[in-house]
């Protein structure tokens, strides 16, 4: 049976419970590894969240999986907790629910991605 890509969102969603923009800065504070899968045009242009690091989304389940011998650093094992962010808050769900399917359970997204993060965050200078 096909699904729309709506439902495949809604799917997607049900797995995981979303992060506030405005509660970013404590989940960095208590250990969560945010992983920025936007484009380097989105990057340039409206900056970057501290501490997030930048994996390409067409090679994140590579990078992020603790097995691969290329997996980046800070992901030690299935348990670390990371927020995926994309621009506003779509593909990082769907890429949060393959990291679930990796393993990794405490995968998720940011509500809003990085245009919401920098709504709250413009008067702080924090990304910019």
């Amino acid at each position: 049976m096909a699904k729309s890509i709506d439902m495949l969102l809604t799917q997607a969603r049900t797995r995981f419970v979303r992060v506030a923009p405005e509660e970013l800065a404590n989940e960095q504070a208590n250990g969560a590894i945010v992983i920025d899968v936007r484009p380097v045009d989105q990057r340039l242009r409206d900056g970057e969240i501290p501490g997030a690091i930048v994996v390409d989304r067409n090679s994140l389940e590579w990078r992020l999986d603790p097995s691969y011998e290329h997996c980046i650093a800070e992901i030690t094992d299935h348990d670390i907790r990371i927020i995926i962010v994309c621009n506003e808050g779509f593909s990082s769900s769907l890429a949060a629910a393959s990291l679930q399917d990796l393993g990794l359970h405490r995968a998720t997204d940011l509500i809003g991605g990085f245009q919401a993060w920098r709504t709250i965050h413009r008067g702080g200078n924090e990304s910019l």
